[in-house]
């Protein structure tokens, strides 16, 4: 046969293929992944509770081009930078492998990606993107070196009256509402910032006389320059002029609560800075002149028996909240009848307030009696914010015997966290605690009836004094274990969620106080002592028919 013989053969073998059918022999195939593992485990395309150093191992449909791994496969952190990782090729070259080239941090979550970009060796593509969700565990081992307890609870206190110190308003001195609101002062806040005062110079975080030139600038302001309507103060003013910057809409004048946790706060001052000599005794005058100002009877809208919550010059009586408990505004009741110019009678206390006797709960739950109050006792800063000053040992009425009341609420709430009926991850005996907080995008009351899943530091440290051994087990928590995540500049951050991976960057005043007043009382019973001393309150206590502890 010559070369004209063979030729003619190919020649039709090759013309008869149409060009779609030579296109397709060429075209490389696709391939796809067959399995995903990381740890070992399959769990789809979600991955939560892992180590700090997960392997990754993607297996596809055939072999791979080990040069196209380094570019098509990105491990990216929550705010979508890139995180170093390497990879490798196993199990015949058709399984990567993947791992971070560094240990990851406890509880970050990550997204790894494989695009389109991997190929075959023989050049086909991958038919789908892959992307993974992961998530790291607690990781228990600790961040900070040990300390004694008493060397721990000095160190929060210290670093927590930062805020108000460091991070005071420079012109007022009060304490900022929150680290991100700028001229924006708290005036309930502010006054559990001046209760911290005498804690920082008995604990020598600061001096006597620094502590008396900060009070002397707070006092001034409100008593010189700070709106007052009858006597008591908005929630919010601005820290460079004293003018109100409303709350909300029709709560752009006085707050009766928030002004009582100021005078708390003041009084309790008043009491420390008891010298003998003309700066401090001009002190108490002053704070004298701002409590004897407020007009806690005119708040009863005329002669009703029930005090009002807000007032306001433009809306007056429009917000028409009654303070009826039980909640955290027992102390304005006591103040209220403490008042040397404008006290009000008993019969607001028992039939406003009290409800004659409907504020009454008498349930247990979790096999705990609680005496007051909704089911399950509410956010526990019901708890806290009246008895920064009122101790609430020996604290007792007709309705109620209030440190049982506080130290119930407080059990049933971590019971309620150990129960977790929502099954949020992270809540133990190491983390228990609803009350007032920051949530992911908002703000909200967390107790076991809104439960969103967010635990606060402050809830079970200010819970000290009534469960000191569970909220210690926590402090050592947030610091030892969770410190990476939830210590910074001016203590514990106000909130986070281990369900979410999320871990506020906020600090408000109203959640570091209690945390350093209440270790206080737990440790020495100082600022229970000091409110306690004045002899307005022993007589509003009197008129409310509450025996208490004398000091």
């Amino acid at each position: 046969m010559n070369f004209r013989q063979l030729i003619v053969p190919l020649l039709v073998l090759v013309l008869g293929c149409t060009n779609d059918e030579v296109d397709q022999a060429d075209k490389p195939t696709p391939f796809t992944l067959n399995q995903t593992l990381v740890d070992g485990q399959n769990s789809g395309f979600n991955y939560v509770g892992l180590g700090s150093q997960p392997v990754i191992s993607l297996r596809f449909s055939t072999k791979l081009d080990a040069a196209t791994l380094q570019a098509s496969i990105r491990l990216e952190d929550a705010e979508g930078s890139p995180v170093a990782v390497t990879s490798n090729l196993t199990g015949g070259d058709s399984t990567v492998l993947i791992s971070p080239t560094n240990p990851l941090p406890q509880l970050s979550a990550y997204t790894l990606n494989v695009d389109r970009s991997l190929l075959s060796r023989a050049g086909g593509s991958l038919q789908v993107p892959v992307q993974l969700s992961l998530k790291t565990a607690v990781d228990l081992a600790d961040k900070f070196p040990r300390i004694s307890d008493e060397a721990l609870l000095e160190l929060v206190q210290k670093q927590t009256f930062k805020y108000f110190w460091d991070f005071g308003h420079p012109v007022s001195g009060l304490a900022r509402e929150r680290n991100s609101s700028g001229d924006v002062v708290t005036t309930g806040g502010s006054g559990f910032g001046i209760m911290t005062i005498p804690v920082a110079v008995e604990r020598k975080f600061i001096t006597r006389s620094q502590a008396l030139e900060r009070m002397q600038r707070i006092v001034g302001f409100l008593k010189d320059q700070a709106a007052t309507f009858h006597g008591a103060f908005p929630h919010w003013l601005n820290g460079n002029t004293g003018k109100v910057i409303a709350f909300s809409t029709k709560d752009d004048g006085a707050d009766l609560v928030e002004t009582s946790f100021l005078i708390q706060g003041l009084l309790t001052a008043r009491q420390y800075f008891a010298e003998d000599n003309p700066a401090e005794a001009q002190l108490r005058e002053d704070i004298n002149h701002i409590w004897h100002a407020v007009e806690w009877d005119w708040f009863q809208k005329g002669g009703e028996s029930v005090l009002y919550w807000h007032w306001s010059p433009q809306y007056q009586w429009e917000m028409n909240h009654p303070i009826a408990g039980w909640n955290e505004s027992l102390i304005t009741y006591v103040l209220a009848a403490a008042s040397p110019t404008h006290p009000i009678g008993a019969d607001a206390y028992h039939q406003g307030w009290a409800r004659n006797g409907a504020m009454a709960n008498g349930k247990y739950y979790y096999d705990v009696l609680l005496p007051l109050g909704e089911g399950n006792g509410g956010p526990l800063f019901f708890a806290h914010y009246s008895f920064l000053g009122l101790n609430p040992k020996g604290l007792k009425d007709r309705y109620a015997d209030y440190f049982e009341q506080n130290t119930n609420h407080t059990r049933i709430n971590r019971a309620y966290c150990l129960a977790n009926p929502g099954g949020y991850a992270g809540y133990s005996g190491n983390s228990w605690g609803l009350t007032a907080s920051d949530i992911p995008n908002g703000y909200t009351a967390s107790s076991p009836n809104n439960d969103r899943g967010v635990i606060a530091p402050t809830a079970a440290i200010a819970s000290m004094p009534y469960m000191p051994q569970a909220s210690m087990q926590a402090l050592r928590y947030y610091y030892y274990v969770l410190g990476d995540k939830l210590w910074g500049e001016y203590g514990f951050h106000d909130a986070f969620s281990i369900h979410e991976l999320w871990f506020a960057d906020s600090y408000l005043a109203i959640d570091q106080g209690p945390i350093i007043i209440m270790i206080e009382n737990q440790r020495t019973g100082l600022l229970w002592k000091l409110f306690m001393s004045a002899p307005e309150v022993t007589d509003g206590l009197h008129r409310l028919d509450i025996t208490s502890n004398p000091y």
